[in-house]
């Protein structure tokens, strides 16, 4: 008989309560980012969300089911499937110059927010209950977008 490995879904450290600014049911936590936005920003020495997201990567990408604990998890399951995104466009890239050809296109693409067409997971997110609230999550989702790619493309 062999042995039964139990995986463990990691969740995000983060524990997000009212001070926390959300949008969407999104909170804005602190990024290690010098882009702009509407998030504060994290101490450099410091583990923001997408460190968390690039750390749980591995064992979170192959989970179907994912128990959401907090707010903090939905962002850490957005950023996961950004990251996969991310891999996927570099997977076909034969230089240093092509991935970050790859990358920068990638962020410059449009951010969808929830209840837009294109956006990847339909009730993860609530919609937005007014065009700020629709800003506010771009502005969100577009730094922490940018911070994985800088992170996917240069890990130190």
């Amino acid at each position: 008989m062999g042995k039964t490995i139990l995986l463990q879904v990691y969740h995000s450290s983060f524990i997000v309560d009212e001070e926390i600014t959300k949008a969407c049911g999104c909170p804005l936590l602190p990024l290690k980012s010098h882009i702009k936005g509407p998030a504060p920003v994290s101490e450099q020495d410091s583990t923001d969300i997408v460190d968390e997201a690039i750390t749980f990567f591995r064992a979170n990408v192959f989970f179907r089911n994912f128990d959401i604990q907090s707010s903090a998890d939905k962002l850490l399951i957005y950023l996961t499937f950004y990251i996969n995104i991310a891999l996927k466009r570099l997977e076909g890239c034969r230089t240093l110059a092509e991935g970050t050809k790859a990358i920068i296109n990638l962020g410059l693409e449009k951010v969808p927010v929830p209840g837009e067409h294109g956006f990847p997971f339909p009730g993860l997110f609530a919609h937005p209950q007014s065009q700020e609230e629709a800003g506010l999550i771009m502005k969100r989702f577009r730094p922490a977008r940018n911070q994985c790619n800088r992170k996917v493309e240069y890990p130190n």
